[in-house]
């Protein structure tokens, strides 16, 4: 108790004082997800596909589910069929998992495993991890007894999976971060969920689906001694807003912080929560019909103002909350708008943007896409040292000028390089080869370094890094590293991370010995 009391003071220093901390973007549960947060694998299964015996793939007719996502009954011919581990070069264990379930049926698997035991409510599976994924397929099932609840457990977990549902790799690579942002957990960009009843619990087929329970993100939460930052849906009514506040406030360690945000990047186009937010903004008259981005930046500010009353009400003031107004990092003329609408600012904490290292590399960039698809890696490392870099810098500074004129903190709800193909860019392999050997390369650990000294000497408080573990492709190098089982040396971008973290007093792992 004593410890977790000075945590809690140690939170309010930092916060009143604005000594810059990591937190991390953890990367959403899908079954090609490769840091393996969970022991139980079924947890970030693909849902449910139908199959037709002799058919191709995802022939089958459309299935019977229920609440959950469990399959209540099969038609004659067919089958349900759910990936597993779609993870290639071996980077997830191979060995003997343990599969148990309720119900009467039959199970089988397809891929790379087999069945080597089999009994009622269990069954002993060998997985060649070498091969890629595998799956697992519900061949029988008693519509009176369906199957359900299945767990596939890691090689070595069978005992403790029920009580330790995190893996211990997992655990121990984040401990020391200062805060778990939860907006991929979540799945809140372009979210279905409107109601309290359309969460995800523990009692969902997968967390592929709506997101991972918010039970288990609590408990991570309080295991790790780090503050959750949650992006509530942009669809979500306020009785979901409240039920969600209301768990936070029973089980979370009334230590932790909460960060608290509307959806995630609202201003962004691309998404579903912008057009949302801009149309509830003409409806309401916040904006010009004309220009209904304008009108998209007053709802969120008016949207969030309301979640965050909802969330004062239930915790009985703002004491414990960070009420985060989120805006575009590159424009301070949109924070302006957010903060300034109806005085936002006097009713939040902070303003957040992602100060990235921005490369978006196309026909129409400057440079384009032949032109960098033609450099060498350390012409790239060039660019992004010379060019982007000092934009990012910039845009710190402008956006803390901001933050200071409405009297808020500044944070950044994502941060790192930004090295990506758009449109034609997107599929240029040489440029994809070319970004990720500039992301393995000594010189990305030392602008990380650099880019976070940067942060620091502007004046930022906590900023998340994006994202935590996940495989590099032509959609970018999000991750710090690639798999579960790579190695800090290997990455000196996640290396100059948690040397960063460490020097500045954060109680995170050594890149070299693993140890705190």
């Amino acid at each position: 108790m004593i410890r977790r009391l000075i945590v809690g003071l140690c939170w309010l220093a930092s916060f009143a004082h604005a000594e810059p901390r990591l937190g991390i973007n953890l990367a959403g549960p899908a079954d090609w997800m490769t840091e393996l947060p969970f022991v139980d694998v079924f947890r970030v299964s693909r849902p449910w596909v139908s199959q037709r015996q002799g058919d191709g793939w995802g022939k089958g007719p459309r299935l019977d589910l229920d609440e959950f996502g469990w399959v209540k009954k099969l038609e004659p011919g067919c089958y349900a069929e759910s990936m597993l581990c779609t993870i290639s070069g071996g980077h997830y264990p191979s060995g003997r998992y343990t599969v148990f379930y309720e119900g009467e049926g039959k199970l089988g698997v397809g891929h790379n495993a087999k069945i080597i035991e089999e009994k009622p409510g269990r069954l002993l599976l060998e997985v060649d991890s070498s091969k890629g994924g595998f799956s697992l397929q519900i061949r029988e099932t008693n519509p009176q007894n369906y199957i359900r609840n299945i767990r596939v457990i890691l090689p070595g977990f069978e005992a403790t999976w029920q009580t330790e549902p995190f893996h211990p790799a997992f655990l121990k690579r984040w401990k020391g971060f200062a805060c778990f942002r939860f907006m991929d957990w979540m799945h809140t960009n372009n979210s279905e969920i409107r109601q309290w009843r359309d969460r995800p619990t523990l009692r969902h087929a997968t967390f592929s689906n709506r997101g991972v329970a918010l039970e288990w993100m609590i408990e991570l939460c309080n295991r790790q001694q780090i503050a959750p930052w949650f992006c509530m849906p942009h669809l979500a009514d306020d009785d979901y807003v409240r039920n969600f506040a209301r768990m936070v406030k029973e089980r979370l360690d009334p230590t932790l912080p909460i960060y608290l945000e509307y959806s995630n990047e609202v201003w962004n186009g691309q998404f579903k929560q912008c057009r949302y937010a801009s149309e509830q903004g003409v409806q309401l008259g916040l904006g010009p019909k004309d220009k209904p981005w304008e009108a998209g930046w007053h709802y969120t500010a008016v949207r969030s103002l309301e979640i965050f009353k909802i969330w004062e009400d239930v915790f009985g003031g703002h004491d414990r909350l960070v009420r985060v107004l989120a805006s575009q990092g590159a424009n301070s003329y949109v924070s302006k708008q957010i903060l300034g609408f109806n005085d936002a600012a006097k009713h939040a904490d902070a303003l957040a943007i992602a100060p990235y290292i921005t490369m978006c590399i196309g026909s129409r960039s400057k440079p384009d896409t032949k032109t960098v698809a033609g450099w060498t890696v350390e012409q790239v490392l060039d660019h992004a040292e010379n060019r982007a870099f000092p934009e990012s810098v910039r845009w710190m500074q402008e956006q803390k000028k901001v933050a200071d004129q409405f009297g808020v903190k500044l944070l950044a709800y994502e941060a790192g390089q930004h090295l990506v193909g758009i449109d034609e860019g997107v599929g240029n392999k040489t440029m994809t080869r070319l970004f990720h050997a500039a992301n393995r390369h000594p010189r990305m650990g030392a602008l990380y370094a650099k880019y976070l000294d940067a942060w620091a000497a502007a004046g930022g408080d906590l900023l998340c890094l994006f994202s935590s573990i996940g495989n590099w492709s032509q959609w970018g190098s999000w991750g710090l590293a690639e798999y579960y089982d790579s190695q800090p040396a290997d990455y000196p971008k996640l290396v100059a991370v948690l040397e960063w973290a460490r020097t500045h007093g954060q109680p995170v792992k050594s890149a070299q010995t693993g140890d705190k």
